[in-house]
Parts: C-alpha cells; sequence; structure tokens
C-alpha cells in the first residue's frame, strides 16, 4: 500500500469547516438526498430513469458489490467508460466504501490507460466493450505493462469476455454481503479522507493524479453551484467527459447535490443537443466555446425548440465578447458564467458573478471563490500589483492534497506557504478579477520579448473574417523563436497566409507577428473542447 500522507508542510489546511456545504461527506450526501429528494428524478439515460431514492439504492448495491471483491478504504478503482448512469453509480459506491475514485480518459490508447491503472495501483475497474467501436478491455490485452493490483475488471455495457465480470454479474455479488454492511463502512468515511484522484492531461510528460478529499469536493461544488445559480429542479445535460472534472464535479456531481436532473450524454452532436434540450427542457448546458459556437453555427438551430436554456458556463483563454451576447440573445441563456480552474484546485479557483457585464465575463475569468486566495507572483515568488503579469498562485481549501505518489513533483507545485503554483501567466484587475493571458510552458521568447499565444490569439480574433485560432512558438535562427498560427477562417469566409500576417503587422507589435500561417479546416481538440498544441507543434516540425 502507497502511504498517500503528506509532510505537514505540504498540506494546506481547510479554511474554517466545512459549513458552506450541507453534507459531511459524499455517501452522506446520497443518503440525505434519497431522504429529501424521494422521488425527484436523480438521472434520465436514455430508458433509465433514476430517482434520488432508486440512485442510493443503486448505489447501495454496486458498494456491497465491491465489498464483495475486497475493495478496502483508500483501495483505488477505476473507471474507463463513456458519460452513463452506471458510471455515476459506481463512482458513488467507491466513495460509499471509503476507496478512491480514479477516471480515466475515453480517448486514452491500451498503454496509457495502463499507466494510469498501474501508478494509482487500482485493484478495480469499471469499462465498457462496445463504445464507438472500441473494446477497452482488448486496449489493455497485449500491452508491455504489468497490473499485478488490478484483480477485478467489470463491464457495464457490452461483452463481458472471460476473466471479467458484467455489470449484472457485479451486482449479483452483492447479495453475498449483509444488508447493513456498506451503510457501516459509508459511516467510517471521514470528510478528510480522499475521495478521487483525477491525473492531469500529462501533455509535457507522464500524468500526476491530483488527490482530493470528500471536504474539499463538496465544499468547492457547493460555492460553484450557488455561484453558478444550479437548482432544485433544473435539468442539466453532461456533455462533457465524466472523466474530466467539468463533467464529473462541476457536472453530475454538483447536480446531485443540487437537487437537479442529469442527462448524460456520451458524444457531442449538435442536432443531437439540440433535440436532447427540446425534447427534454434542458435548463443547464455547459461546455467549452466551441460547444456554442458549433449551436450558433447550426443551419437548423431554428427548427428546435430551445428556451428553455437558462444556465450556461464556459471558460477559455480567448472569448469573444460577441459570443457571450449571442448566447443571451440568441440562445436566450439567462446566466453566462466564465470561470477558471485546474484539476490541482479541484477544479475551481475564480468564477465570474451573475451580475458582471459581458465584457467582463468575456475578457476574464472572474474572482476568487470564497475564502480562496489568489496571487500574481514573479519569478522570486514576490506578489505583482494590478495589471502586471506574472503566474497565478492560490491558497485555500480547494487546493489539493498533492500529488499521488509524488512527493517531489507536490513539492514543486505547493510551496511551503501552501501556495499551489499553476504555471498559468496571468493579471489581476483592480476588482480581483482574474485574465489568463497563457501557459509558462507556452510562453516562447522572440529576440528577447516575451510572447504570449493566448494574448496574440485574442487579438487575431478581431480579424475580419477569422473564426478561430491556435497560436504556438517555432524556432527560428536568428530570431530563436517566432509565432506560428493555425487559422480556421470563419463560415463562408477564405483567408490566406499573407491576408493573416498582413493584418497581424497592422495591429499588433512587431515580435507579436506570426511569421507563418497555416489554414485549417478544424483546429484538434480533446474530448473537453481544448486545443491540443501538441499535435500543432508535431504538425509544425513535420
Amino acid at each position: 500500500m502507497i502511504n498517500v500522507r503528506l509532510p505537514e508542510a505540504l498540506i494546506v489546511p481547510p479554511v474554517g469547516d466545512i459549513t458552506g456545504a450541507v453534507f459531511r461527506t459524499i455517501p452522506d450526501m446520497v443518503t440525505r438526498q434519497a431522504q429529501t429528494l424521494r422521488g425527484a428524478p436523480a438521472i434520465v439515460d436514455g430508458s433509465t430513469t433514476l430517482s434520488f431514492e432508486e440512485l442510493a439504492a443503486r448505489v447501495d448495491q454496486a458498494a456491497r458489490g465491491l465489498i464483495a471483491l475486497g475493495i478496502d478504504k483508500g483501495d483505488r478503482v477505476a473507471i474507463w467508460a463513456p458519460n452513463m448512469w452506471e458510471w455515476i453509480v459506481c463512482a458513488l459506491a467507491i466513495h460509499t466504501v471509503g476507496g478512491v475514485m480514479v477516471p480515466v480518459n475515453t480517448r486514452y490508447k491500451g498503454a496509457e490507460a495502463a499507466y494510469l491503472l498501474g501508478k494509482s495501483q487500482a485493484k478495480a475497474l469499471f469499462t465498457v466493450t462496445g463504445f464507438l467501436d472500441v473494446d477497452y478491455v482488448a486496449l489493455l490485452h497485449g500491452v508491455d505493462a504489468e497490473l499485478p493490483e488490478l484483480t477485478n475488471v467489470v463491464v457495464l455495457r457490452g461483452e463481458a469476455p472471460e476473466g471479467t465480470l458484467s455489470f449484472a454479474d457485479f451486482i449479483a455479488c452483492a447479495d453475498d454481503v449483509p444488508i447493513s454492511a456498506a451503510e457501516d463502512v459509508a459511516a467510517s468515511v471521514a470528510p478528510s479522507d480522499l475521495a478521487d484522484i483525477l491525473f492531469t492531461s500529462g501533455t509535457t510528460g507522464k500524468p500526476k493524479g491530483a488527490m482530493c478529499t470528500h471536504e474539499q469536493n463538496l465544499r468547492v461544488f457547493d460555492q460553484w453551484s450557488s455561484i453558478v445559480g444550479l437548482r432544485e429542479g433544473d435539468r442539466y445535460l453532461i456533455v462533457l467527459p465524466f472523466f474530466h472534472s467539468f463533467g464529473y464535479k462541476a457536472g453530475w456531481f454538483s447536480a446531485l447535490m443540487r437537487g437537479a436532473t442529469v442527462f448524460p450524454e456520451a458524444l457531442f452532436d449538435v442536432d443531437v443537443v439540440l433535440r436532447r434540450v427540446q425534447e427534454d427542457a434542458i435548463t443547464m448546458l455547459p461546455g467549452p466555446p466551441a460547444l456554442y459556437q458549433s449551436i450558433l453555427l447550426h443551419p437548423r438551430r431554428g427548427a428546435f425548440d430551445i428556451s428553455s436554456l437558462r444556465l450556461a458556463v464556459t471558460g477559455a483563454a480567448a472569448i469573444p465578447v460577441e459570443l457571450i451576447q449571442r448566447m443571451k440573445d440568441d440562445l436566450g441563456f439567462e446566466t453566462v458564467i466564465t470561470a477558471y480552474g485546474l484539476t490541482e484546485s479541484c477544479g475551481v479557483v475564480t468564477m465570474c458573478r451573475l451580475d458582471d457585464d459581458a465584457e467582463t465575463i468575456a475578457t476574464t475569468s472572474g474572482r476568487a471563490i470564497p475564502e480562496v486566495e489568489v496571487q500574481i507572483v514573479d519569478k522570486n515568488g514576490t506578489s505583482l500589483p494590478a495589471g502586471e503579469p506574472g503566474e497565478i498562485v492560490v491558497r485555500g481549501y480547494n487546493v489539493m492534497k498533492g500529488y499521488f505518489d509524488a512527493p517531489e513533483e507536490t513539492r514543486k507545485a505547493i510551496d511551503e506557504e501552501g501556495w499551489l503554483h499553476t504555471g498559468d501567466i496571468g493579471t489581476l484587475d483592480e476588482r480581483g478579477n482574474i485574465r489568463i493571458t497563457d501557459r509558462l510552458k507556452d510562453m516562447f521568447i522572440v529576440g528577447g520579448f516575451n510572447a504570449y499565444p493566448a494574448e496574440i490569439e485574442n487579438t487575431l480574433l478581431k480579424m475580419p473574417g477569422l473564426g478561430e485560432v491556435a497560436v504556438i512558438g517555432v524556432p527560428d535562427e536568428r530570431l530563436g523563436e517566432v509565432g506560428m498560427a493555425f487559422v480556421v477562417p470563419a463560415p463562408g469566409q477564405s483567408l490566406t497566409a499573407d491576408e493573416v500576417i498582413a493584418w497581424s503587422r497592422d495591429n499588433m507589435a512587431n515580435f507579436k507577428v506570426p511569421r507563418r500561417v497555416e489554414i485549417l479546416e478544424a483546429l484538434p481538440r480533446n474530448a473537453t473542447g481544448k486545443v491540443v498544441k501538441f499535435e500543432l507543434r508535431e504538425r509544425a516540425n513535420g
């Protein structure tokens, strides 16, 4: 067993107590919501509808199934599956038995998933064998990695190959465990116990697992859902993947906390989303800016009744002010909120507020959530005044307990005073609103001048006829590095590289002007809608 206790200097103590959240632990939340909301719908997934009371019963069954498989407090259990009701039941069952839930990216190949399973020493895995014609169990076969800790694989949907359990057989295991067993072990779960380990994307190296507790998840997302205005009875369509904190913690977890109904959707398809908004009277639809842009550009949008939409939450370094306005005027959202967070901060650091204007919502990521500190510091750790760019650092109850089994990496991320060094570059205005300008690792130096891709992207988005853009630094013999822009023209528009460069020379400092431009039909994005810049770097160097 890996000892996950960290040196005291690396542990950020909670600020105050957990009175901001109404639940003590996650299993406490499940039980109390079942008692309070009983027959209200908790999850609607195709032909399956689970009330809060039925959800609690399913979670209890699955928890007893885990006990039958030998899962103890502190054991890691992974989920490698698309958005579905079984995902939620299994995650809550893991929390109920005091286990630690480890989500796995559904886009991972076998070797990538095996690394996470091995690193976390997962004892069990929930997965599927028929998502997009992908058999995740088969992907693990033949991988050059030993997983001695992984003793049980449960197939949630699809055929269960030899050596695995079908979901029905797994649930049947609960019959061998006393009825009171899950309730008894749930009572022993403490707010400070680990609830999950979410691995970073690993675009600059091996993924690292950020550890967060029951208390942190409950407290952070009580604040998040309160600021957003999520409420009982809301109907929440979750297209964002459950393996990501946006789809998991800000998604179904927050919905269940607030008594909203979860509508899982495994893939983003504009027609499917519009149809579900109409048929299911969806009120809450979060996502990256690209999701809303896709809806706005859809030629048949007017054929669907989307008047039920009320809440939208998004976030990115570059969001046109016009998009925020059109989301309200054309899509009918009453509330549009932008936010900033990272895996290591339990998913949330700052948020805009309901009364912020469109300019603030589009150009900033809002202010720190209550009882969380945010500063901008220089390379020596000295706090910088408003408007001065530097690294964003965060301190408070939202900061992870550390990286799993990686004390040295934890020391690099969290200093002795408890500040989490995010690696993001930004500024704070006089009101405390944060503006993300870039990643430290993405910054490139042109002839001695620091160039920030997101700043250049923001400027380029003002060019007529330009739809989307991503900028990277590429080697240059004379200047060391220069900018390269990958541009997607706006629908119905055409652009040339020379036109983009000429416009750039007229609208930004010379060192910021991209020396190379490539016109694309679409930018490569990951499952959460973020541009995958390492693919662009490979393309530039190819």
